[in-house]
Formats: structure tokens, sequence, C-alpha cells
């Protein structure tokens, strides 16, 4: 589907990443890319299609993973992830701490924005194209062909991997430099600056979010502005092991013996030797999360609700989550090999817990914690 931008209104004082008025050619060139559904061996999918203006560049529908390939009926393995606020990203390593942060994609296996691009135009589930050849020829027959050449040059296309190379920079450019993919005009923003002010509950929310002995939530989605008095994204960019649910609506996971190891695979296969890795994936910002239609990695939940309440009572009450033996014992972390449970987090706040323990955060403290996260969302009108 086509989509069009949309503007976020005045929003508070925050360093800018372009100016949507006064983006440089190649990103504007990248708009069209971006929107383009001829890119696509369906003719029918575009960048947008799965990641939608209206939706904070996530997904408008409430399919655990999206569907393409030649003839849009070919599912994905992943949930899709919102392209906000991903302009800060470092390319991937390791911390001060040894541990490994950065990269786009849940895995990280691409460094840059332009890198990430080239996944969904090339994968058989996605836009489906056979090769690059096959993407720059889509190209030469869009109607913005000629402004490709008079942006790049005259003989760009007969070099098809530097034309490939610049349709992922230009793509790359165009989510840098239009400031709709980083607003920073959410409620919170607002607050931040002074300019708007938090009901009890939204108070009380953030309070929670921030105490490591209730939601530690800021333990891996920092909420403070950065060194240089940046406004907050959200994620430490880190990688943590949740022991999620597996998802019985993915085809992949029909096969018993096949599991989503994130860090070790399937899409990145370098750190399988480093088994501790297995099972973890990349903390995604909060920002706009009150939008999102599915959570975690592979879509199994539903709601923000249900996640928020995954987190509290995974272990206080794993009934509810995940499936039980003839005998009522709990086949926890389902989705994780049993040679891999150990790497699940089980020692941060509010992951401690026993079975039969008082979760973390009380059904009325949950309620104040999602006030807390609608106002995380972009577009807040004072």
């Amino acid at each position: 589907m086509l989509v069009t931008g949309c503007g976020g209104g005045s929003a508070p004082s925050q360093v800018a990443a372009g100016d949507a008025d006064n983006m440089s050619a190649a990103a504007r060139l990248g708009e069209k890319i971006f929107k383009d559904p001829s890119l696509s061996a369906s003719g029918k999918m575009s960048c947008a299609s799965c990641h939608d203006p209206s939706a904070a560049y996530a997904q408008t529908n409430n399919l655990a993973v999206q569907l393409g390939g030649p003839n849009l009926d070919q599912q994905g393995l992943r949930a899709v992830p919102s392209l906000r606020y991903l302009h800060l990203t470092p390319a991937f390593g390791k911390n001060a701490e040894g541990d490994f942060v950065g990269g786009f994609t849940h895995d990280g296996r691409a460094d840059t924005l332009a890198k990430q691009a080239e996944a969904p135009l090339l994968a058989a589930n996605e836009m489906a194209n056979t090769d690059r050849a096959d993407v720059v020829a889509k190209l030469q027959r869009a109607a913005y062909a000629a402004e490709f050449k008079a942006v790049f040059g005259n003989q760009i296309f007969s070099q098809t991997d530097a034309a490939f190379e610049r349709i992922l920079f230009a793509l790359q450019q165009y989510q840098k430099e239009d400031p709709d993919f980083h607003p920073y005009d959410s409620k919170f923003d607002y607050f931040m600056a002074g300019k708007a002010k938090f009901s009890d509950a939204e108070l009380r929310g953030l309070a929670l979010f921030n105490n490591p002995q209730k939601g530690n939530c800021a333990a891996c989605h920092v909420s403070a502005r950065g060194s240089d008095g940046s406004l907050p994204v959200f994620t430490d960019y880190t990688y943590d092991n949740l022991g999620v649910p597996r998802n019985l609506k993915l085809a992949a996971n029909a096969d018993a013996n096949f599991y989503d190891l994130g860090l070790c695979g399937p899409n990145r296969q370098d750190l399988a030797a480093n088994t501790a890795l297995c099972g973890k994936f990349k903390v995604p910002t909060l920002r706009n999360v009150a939008t999102r239609k599915v959570f975690f990695h592979n879509g199994v939940i539903t709601s923000l609700r249900d996640a928020v309440n995954f987190y509290v009572t995974r272990d206080t009450n794993p009934e509810n989550w995940f499936p039980l033996m003839a005998d009522g014992s709990v086949i926890k972390f389902n989705d994780v090999p049993a040679l891999y449970a150990a790497n699940v987090n089980t020692s941060e706040v509010p992951y401690n817990r026993k079975r039969g323990m008082a979760p973390a955060l009380s059904p009325q403290e949950v309620d104040d914690v999602l006030v807390f996260l609608a106002t995380l969302n972009d577009g807040y009108k004072p």
C-alpha cells in the first residue's frame, strides 16, 4: 500500500536530525524508494507497507509477522519493528562492560540503516527480489529513474552494485533526515521541557518504571537524558533473553526442532559458537510502544497490557503464559531449547520471583505504568 508522511507539530527543543523541507536530494529519492511498491516481486509491497507513518513506521495490522513474497503469501519469521528513533543506534559491538550492543534488526546483524534496508529488498518472504540487479532494473523503470541519475550520475545504472548501494544510501538518508522518523513530540518530551504536566497516574507510572525494585524498566529502557542533554530513546541497545512463549501461529514453529535464537541464528551465524548469547534479542525503544499491535520478536503477545503483565508474572504465574504438563507442571521458556534455558534472564527485577510469590507490580501499578507508557506516543498536542 502507498502511504504519505505525517507531521508532528511544534515539538520541544531537541537536536534535530533534519528538516522535511530541507532534505538532501538523496533523502528525497529515499522517500520515493521507501514508498514504491514496484520495487517488489509482487508489485504491491513497499517498505511503507510494513512501516506505515501512521503507525509510527510499524505495521497497521495485528499479524504476528507480515506476509510477503511474489504472491504476498510467505510468512516472515519475526515481528516488524518500528523505524522511529533508530538514527542514534550504534554499530554492533561491545560496550565498556563487555556486552554486545547496537546494530539494526532484532539480531543487530546490520551495522547501518543502509545495510538494514538490504534485507527486506532481497528476502524471499518480503519484497522477494532475485538479486541486486533485479532491484536496480525495477528502479530503472520507475518514474523517478531520471532523478536517480541526476543525483548519482548518468552512468549509475551501468554499475549494478554501485546503483544498489546508492538505493540503500538514499533510504538511509531519508530515515536520518526526515524528522518524522524522530519528531520528539510526545507528551513525555513536552514534560521534560517543562511544557506539559503529568497527571498523578502518569507520575506514579514514571516512578514505577524507574524504580529498580518495582518495574525496573529503565534498567534497559533508559529514561534519563543523555550526557549531552539529549532526550532518551528508551533503549540501551543491549540484548536480553526474556524467555517469551513460543508462538504457534508462526509457520516456522511447526517444526518442533526449530528455534529462533536471535544472536545465535538463524539469520546471523557469526556468533553461533557463543552459546551464552543464544535466545538474546535487541532491547527495542519504547517510544510509541502504546501504538504497537504485537510485542516481542515473535509477536506472540498482542496487547501492551499483556506485555507488561508478562514481565511481572512470567515467574510468579507461569501457568498464564506457558503450556502445562499432564501433572500440572509448567513448561517454562518453551521457545528456548533446554540446552540454553540458563540464558533466560531470571536474576533482574522483576524476573527474580518464584511461582506463587507476589508480582513486582500490582494490577493498579500495572495500570499506572501503562498510563505512563502512553505518554511516549508521538504527536502530543498540548
